[in-house]
């Protein structure tokens, strides 16, 4: 594979330029050659390509440094070479044609020199991200997520979630991302971890939120009931007049945090009314109708 002198592509001769001149020769090759302007042409095509590759290692310093050390030993050591050899054949055919006017003229056989070593080149990192549930994140489980790799073929990989991730936090893979180049490491793939909420609970933090469910006498008269939290059940006191919107709060039995210890688990109460009620239970509410002076809108206006 031809090595792609990405500075020339841009209209330099060296590698010793700013990130403005950078911007610049972008700018003046890409108008030079925007498919728009050439007719349509596929060398205008092919190079438009190029200049767009070209500006994007180069703009980026961390892909530029990478790229440099590859520039250095395509073109900027052979070029060095040149010049040094343009020099000294220079003075040597002088020297040469001496030697043989006067002891006539003998070839030395030169052994190969050895190539030099090319510079080991780390792979690029690849950052991608999954979503898991509530559950997964705090018990931990099993991933199973595909990738596609550069020549266009799917990559299967196993994610292990540890218990108690946090949300946002990444999970790394070694030696999963890109290939490195000339014996180079390969590069590292890390994975994002987003936590989604579920019909049961919602997370904040380290703390869980979910609703507790009563019925109206519950909620009248008081009540012990069992709240549902991620990992069993926990007995509270409802106390008597409770109202909708209100929150009981259970310590200690939330999310994980990154002390080993966990946030609280909040209970949002719901009075549910039943929406369907037998002929007793109608009486029972007509004469609770007749006998109390409650009234939600008392002092409130229309």
């Amino acid at each position: 594979m031809l090595f792609k002198d990405y500075y020339k592509i841009l209209g330099f001769e060296t590698n010793k330029v700013s990130i403005e001149q950078i911007k610049i020769g972008f700018r003046e090759q890409a108008k030079k050659y925007h498919p728009d302007l050439n007719d349509g042409g596929t060398g205008a095509e092919e190079r438009f390509k190029d200049i767009n590759e070209a500006y994007r290692i180069l703009s980026n310093p961390s892909t530029r440094r990478k790229y440099d050390r590859a520039w250095n030993y395509n073109i900027g050591k052979p070029r060095n070479k040149e010049k040094n050899a343009k020099n000294m054949n220079s003075s040597d055919t002088i020297m040469g044609e001496a030697f043989n006017m006067f002891f006539g003229s003998k070839k030395e056989k030169k052994k190969d020199e050895p190539k030099p070593k090319k510079n080991a080149i780390k792979g690029d990192n690849v950052d991608t991200g999954i979503s898991v549930t509530i559950e997964e994140a705090f018990f931990g489980a099993s991933k199973k997520i595909s990738l596609r790799a550069v020549d266009g073929s799917m990559k299967n990989f196993i994610v292990k979630i540890p218990a108690g991730i946090r949300n946002g936090e990444k999970i790394r893979l070694i030696g999963q991302g890109k290939k490195g180049q000339n014996g180079g490491k390969n590069g590292d793939l890390f994975i994002q971890i987003s936590i989604e909420n579920s019909k049961k609970f919602r997370i904040e933090g380290c703390d869980l939120f979910t609703y507790l469910e009563i019925t109206p006498w519950e909620a009248a008269l008081g009540t012990r009931i069992k709240v549902e939290g991620i990992d069993g059940g926990d007995m509270v006191y409802i106390p008597k007049g409770m109202q909708s919107g209100e929150r009981i709060k259970i310590q200690g039995k939330g999310y994980k945090d990154s002390k080993g210890g966990r946030g609280d688990l909040v209970a949002e109460v719901r009075i549910i009314v039943p929406k369907i009620i037998n002929d007793e239970e109608i009486k029972l509410y007509e004469k609770l109708k007749a006998i109390s002076k409650f009234t939600p809108r008392q002092g409130k206006s229309a």
